[in-house]
């Protein structure tokens, strides 16, 4: 029987559950563990049927609680260095080595440890678990388990979101917007180029515009020093554009992205890059009537930004022996949660990004510790006296 979460995280990383491959032999795995426990859950799938959340409540119906969140999917290890295998954990020096060990099955494996001294203990209030699929390309899977949570009358007081913090509480991270940008000019010889309209030139222009706007959001808008990275982001990540030399090319696309800090509101940004878009265009429309600039939305997710003085904060710092709080660059579910649900959310988890997403990616044994020892603190904290 598996009692430890290290036990529990070899067998999670023993599931590939790669953002474009089925998850459904993990959550089935978890289903499964529940219920030996005496916890019934809920499956909400996607539309194909070939993934789902796991939504499950232990303890008390009524309001209240805590809801303990996690993703199950991982990012591919196509073309990365591995010295291991990917998918079956390995010790080594301290070190749980597996993709997936830090971002996040360390912390699933964690709550999943906790389970049986919840199951057995009368609580206080409703423990809630809410692990979610496709995390990783864009927190897509988790809004399915939100449309379905929003109609529950009751809800946690808490959401601890345990993405890979090193164990510090994480009160905010920034939004993010991606979007696509496609450039349409006119193709032509490229012996001739005044007959034609170069769509890469377009995208040249484009992207110099999204540079003066970033360093205009630098220079102007507030700055958050909690953040690595103070300030509201904008970059280009992919271009391609064009099909051979001797064509001049009809069309261009990148992808850009929009990382928000809480002072900067990413659709005021966007009609920005609209505007700088139909700049660059309009003087080309009189001689090429289907020159354009196409910019389009391909995934959102709003900002975390939980105050440090909130009552939630200081919970969550109690039971880690804290007074520090940390704000992160990376995206995570928190933010929907706290939009959607209006849950106080922070996020805290072991292991570090440093380690999330890289060849060889591992969790200290002794973050794994040190979370278990925070769960079974928080365990306590909600059970009945």
């Amino acid at each position: 029987m598996l009692t430890t979460s290290e036990q529990i995280l070899e067998q999670l990383i023993a599931f590939p559950t790669v953002s474009q491959d089925s998850n459904l032999a993990l959550i089935g795995f978890v289903r499964d563990y529940l219920h030996e426990h005496g916890i019934e859950s809920v499956l909400i799938h996607n539309d194909d049927g070939d993934k789902a959340n796991l939504y499950a409540r232990i303890g008390p119906d009524g309001d209240g609680g805590v809801m303990l969140s996690g993703h199950t999917d991982v990012v591919p290890v196509d073309g990365q260095d591995w010295t291991r295998d990917a998918f079956r954990m390995t010790l080594e020096s301290g070190r749980l080595y597996g993709r997936g060990t830090a971002d996040m099955k360390g912390f699933l494996a964690c709550v999943l440890a906790l389970v049986p001294s919840a199951a057995s203990r009368s609580l206080a209030v409703p423990l809630h678990l809410a692990f979610s699929y496709d995390e990783e390309v864009g927190c897509i899977g988790v809004r399915r388990m939100l449309d379905m949570l929003e109609s529950v009358k009751e809800r946690p007081d808490l959401c601890i979101v345990g993405e890979p913090t090193e164990m510090q509480v994480g009160i905010a991270h920034k939004g993010k917007l991606a979007a696509t940008c496609i450039c349409r000019g006119v193709e032509a010889h490229s012996a001739l180029p005044d007959r034609g309209l170069n769509a890469i030139y377009l995208a040249a222009e484009m992207i110099q515009a999204l540079r003066d706007i970033q360093e205009s959001v630098r220079t102007r808008s507030p700055h958050d020093h909690h953040y690595s990275v103070p300030w509201t982001t904008i970059q280009v990540g992919t271009i391609r554009g064009g099909t051979a030399l001797n064509i001049i090319p009809g069309e261009c696309r990148f992808a850009l992205e929009i990382r928000n800090t809480q002072h900067d509101d990413p659709e005021a940004l966007l009609s920005r890059i609209e505007e700088a878009a139909d700049e660059i265009v309009s003087p080309h429309r009189g001689d090429f009537s289907t020159a354009a600039i196409d910019i389009t939305v391909t995934n959102r997710y709003p900002a975390l930004d939980t105050r440090p003085e909130e009552e939630v904060v200081r919970r969550v710092q109690d039971l880690m022996d804290t007074e520090d709080f940390i704000k992160l660059a990376f995206g995570t579910e928190g933010g929907l949660f706290q939009q959607r649900l209006g849950l106080a959310t922070v996020i805290c988890g072991p292991g570090s990004m440093d380690q999330g997403h890289k060849p060889d990616e591992f969790v200290a044994r002794s973050e794994l510790a040190r979370c278990d020892v925070f769960l079974g603190k928080l365990l306590d904290q909600i059970s009945a006296q």
